[in-house]
């Protein structure tokens, strides 16, 4: 059988699976990162490595998008999708690199809590762009990630009245709500996935 290169426009899906499993493995790197923290260093490299490939697979995205002249969705889509992918590893960076600066040795419970509705967001957000190709389970999978969205902003609000009750020092208020908000953008972010995924699919109902 002959050698047969896979056409320019399908590999923008290649590309996007490979962007949202780097994606869920950093949420679930962060997880083990917060279960783990005397050994919070090594995940946190392990975590910037992630990112690293997570701009590796972006900018790939991007060459591959100004130099193919037919794309599979609109390019606005393409370009969005891509950043918003960059951005959920991004603000995951962000909080190991804080829980690491920091040196915590224990979190409080709604931050973990905050953490795995991430790593549930994102396992939604790479089986949702796996139904990309043929826009199959889009729908049912964006819903899901709303849902954990909901989740998310349900365990910030709580999560921010604890931290004024008055049992927790100013400095731990202060460090805290950073990486609350920092958690709660990347959970926004998945969403955003959604949405877009969401808005592609009915543009080819």
């Amino acid at each position: 059988m002959p050698f047969q290169a896979i056409p320019r426009e399908l590999a923008f899906y290649d590309l996007f699976e490979r962007a949202a499993a780097n994606v869920e493995a950093g949420a679930r790197e962060l997880l083990a990162l917060v279960d783990d923290l005397p050994n919070s260093a090594v995940h946190g490299a392990t975590i910037q490595d992630l990112e690293h490939t997570g701009d590796d697979l972006t900018h790939e995205i991007m060459g591959l998008l100004n130099t193919t002249f037919v794309v599979p969705i609109d390019r606005s889509d393409i370009y969005h999708l891509a950043s918003y992918l960059d951005d959920v590893l991004d603000h995951i960076e962000a909080v190991g690199d804080l829980l690491v600066l920091h040196g915590l040795l224990e979190v409080i419970p709604q931050f973990r809590q905050q953490v795995v509705t991430l790593v549930s967001a994102s396992g939604l957000v790479r089986r949702a762009v796996r139904g990309l190709r043929h826009l199959q389970t889009v729908e049912h999978s964006v819903n899901e990630i709303k849902l954990q969205e909901r989740e998310g902003d349900w365990v910030y609000r709580r999560a921010v009245a604890a931290l004024y009750s008055g049992d927790y020092k100013a400095m731990d208020v202060l460090k805290w709500k950073d990486l609350l908000r920092e958690t709660e953008d990347a959970i926004d972010r998945c969403e955003g996935i959604g949405n877009i995924l969401e808005s592609v699919a009915l543009k080819f109902a």
